[in-house]
């Protein structure tokens, strides 16, 4: 008699999950150029993507410095980001280490019924947080947006977290550079970065109106003010807005990681 083993349950759900074929032939560098550019305009885009439905909340955002990691954006598609991707990949990993399922990697029907079980709890765990989110009141309270909004609210965040598992299965599998995990979060850094340092909207400081952008605020600070050097200090230093010490500290930052990593 086969041994039974937790794998096994996932071998009926395989024909309902969403699947990347994987490509029969060598995928030239210009197409992968191609599909990976593809794959960050579906995030970027997805990323300035209002949900539509939620109310808004002048609360602080709790997971504000959690969101460069997740590359998640408040109140859009990607309100999730990764965290599905890399928490169903964490736990199925563990699963596997304790032996508490039964996986051989040599085996090509076990790497497909663990894939499958990985992209299935990844699809159970956008559900689940989206649920989360709605009913602890992120968007407003679920009186005030009401049922059906809720409802709508939940279904857009898991149709947009079950995008990003098929963008991250289609650069894996060899469609596209690197991995979506490592992109997504490199790609929402660096478009940190540029807004902080070229974002064109203006911010009320007290002294007047101020670009949030470090850069355009030196130039509009330098030709604006009459004191020029307290225009530059303010430019390197002010408190209340993105500021060119804080750019000047990033940009070393990651050229010193740049420089260790050619060790």
């Amino acid at each position: 008699m086969a041994k039974f083993r937790l794998l096994q349950l996932v071998k009926p759900c395989l024909c309902l999950l969403p699947e990347i074929n994987s490509p029969d032939r060598r995928i030239p560098f210009r197409e992968k150029i191609l599909w990976t550019a593809l794959s960050l305009f579906i995030f970027l885009v997805s990323s300035q993507i209002p949900l539509y439905g939620i109310a808004t909340s002048k609360t602080s955002d709790p997971f504000y410095w959690m969101r460069v990691i997740l590359a998640s954006n408040r109140g859009t598609l990607m309100e999730l980001g990764i965290s599905p991707i890399i928490t169903s990949g964490m736990v199925m990993q563990l699963l596997a280490g304790s032996k508490i399922l039964e996986v051989d990697q040599s085996l090509k029907e076990d790497r497909i019924l663990f894939q499958g079980a990985q992209k299935l709890f990844g699809m159970a765990i956008t559900l689940g947080e989206a649920m989360a989110y709605v009913l602890s009141g992120m968007y407003g309270d679920v009186k005030d947006v009401g049922i059906g909004n809720s409802i709508l609210i939940i279904v857009q965040l898991f149709f947009a977290g079950v995008i990003v598992l098929m963008l991250d299965e289609m650069l894996q599998k060899g469609y596209g550079l690197g991995s979506g995990i490592s992109l997504f979060i490199a790609t929402n850094i660096c478009e940190t970065i540029v807004w902080k340092a070229f974002s064109p909207t203006t911010l009320n400081t007290g002294r007047g109106a101020e670009f949030e952008g470090a850069v355009i605020a030196l130039f509009h600070m330098f030709f604006s003010r009459s004191d020029k050097f307290t225009a530059i200090k303010d430019a390197f230093y002010r408190q209340n807005a993105p500021n060119l010490t804080a750019l000047g500290a990033t940009i070393l930052v990651f050229f010193v990681v740049i420089y260790f990593q050619g060790f």
